[in-house]
């Protein structure tokens, strides 16, 4: 999967001692177009590298429009043979899930308007309102479905985009495999987004942290927060580090699905804190299509989901941050 345009969650390691009778072990690779890290707590020497390598090819085969024998590609490509696997079935049904609560601001049937504006795997087209207007009659989450193992789509030309919900899922997927050895103690982060299960050490949580958003790719990002995490997951999405510029216009990748236009809005980035993963993934896209206002107004309304966010909005030419009062006490601010 290509790397999307979300907020690095740079991970604090502390030189502590591990609990007792178990020892700190650490993972790292390259996969989805990004790197991942692994942390984790267990009384014997075992990394599950070649494991968690697999499982994460596994993924690709099934959810990335990048390779062109998935899943998701045979599906977009209307190839008869194309037959849901377990991990499609599952971000789907949840991306449906995220779509109906958020009236389509989350919506897996951009793939079109993210080709379209370059930010897909197939060739940029010349971006036109006669084009935008085009391409949305192919958009919509209500003109796909799931039925027997085979997706349905109201019409050929719809195509399906995974990238701002599968590297959350993927997350999600390698904690449930260090769960299912065993582990009850680790941090899992892909491509910035982030789970943490049980501590790092004898009372001490996983601390991860929140870039400071800045448009420049050589700068050397600073830390705008410290989030502890216990039994919980982030992920982070903005717009301020994939976007290009053409012909003095902006375009960044956060796609509005009901306009079919890059989303314009005062905030910056946005975290979300849930139960998994990749729940957490696809609030942040929806949000940073929401913008700030209606992000915690939709908070307000939605308390059973039990999400939480961090927001970094431009407050007038300056940087300002909205916290639920539910992080509170478990986020510090690190700017200097």
């Amino acid at each position: 999967m290509h790397l999307k345009g979300t907020v690095r969650a740079l991970i604090f390691i502390a030189l502590v001692s591990a609990c007792k009778n178990e020892k700190k072990q650490f993972i790292a690779g390259l996969a989805q177009g990004t790197t991942y890290h692994i942390t984790f707590l267990a009384p014997t020497a075992g990394s599950f590298q070649r494991e968690i390598d697999s499982l994460l090819m596994l993924l690709n085969s099934s959810l990335s429009t990048y390779d062109s024998q998935s899943v998701i590609s045979m599906v977009n490509r209307n190839d008869t043979r194309a037959v849901v696997d377990p991990y499609f079935s599952q971000v789907f049904e949840k991306s449906m899930e995220v779509s109906e609560k958020t009236e389509g601001l989350f919506d897996i049937t951009v793939g079109p308007l993210i080709n379209a504006y370059g930010f897909g795997p197939a060739k940029k087209l010349k971006v036109s309102t006669a084009v935008i207007d085009s391409l949305r009659n192919f958009v919509g989450y209500k003109k796909v479905k799931m039925d027997s193992g085979k997706i349905i789509k109201a019409r050929p030309e719809i195509s399906l985009d995974f990238n701002a919900i599968a590297q959350g899922y993927s997350v999600d997927v390698i904690s449930d495999y260090l769960e299912a050895k065993g582990i009850k103690n680790y941090l899992v982060e892909l491509g910035g987004e982030v789970k943490a299960k049980g501590s790092k050490a004898k009372d001490t949580l996983w601390t991860v942290g929140i870039d400071q958003p800045d448009e420049d790719p050589m700068f050397d990002r600073g830390i705008q927060g410290a989030l502890t995490l216990k039994d919980l997951a982030m992920a982070t999405s903005g717009n301020y580090k994939k976007f290009y510029e053409e012909n003095g216009e902006r375009y960044a990748h956060i796609i509005n699905p009901t306009t079919g236009y890059t989303q314009k809005n005062d905030l910056l980035s946005v975290s979300v804190i849930a139960r998994d993963c990749m729940t957490a993934d696809a609030y942040a896209t929806a949000f940073m299509v929401m913008g700030r206002e209606k992000t915690i107004e939709f908070l307000s309304r939605n308390s059973e989901l039990g999400l939480s966010v961090y927001l970094i909005f431009d407050d007038h030419g300056h940087w300002s941050t909205y916290v639920s009062p539910t992080l509170e006490k478990s986020i510090k601010d690190t700017r200097k």
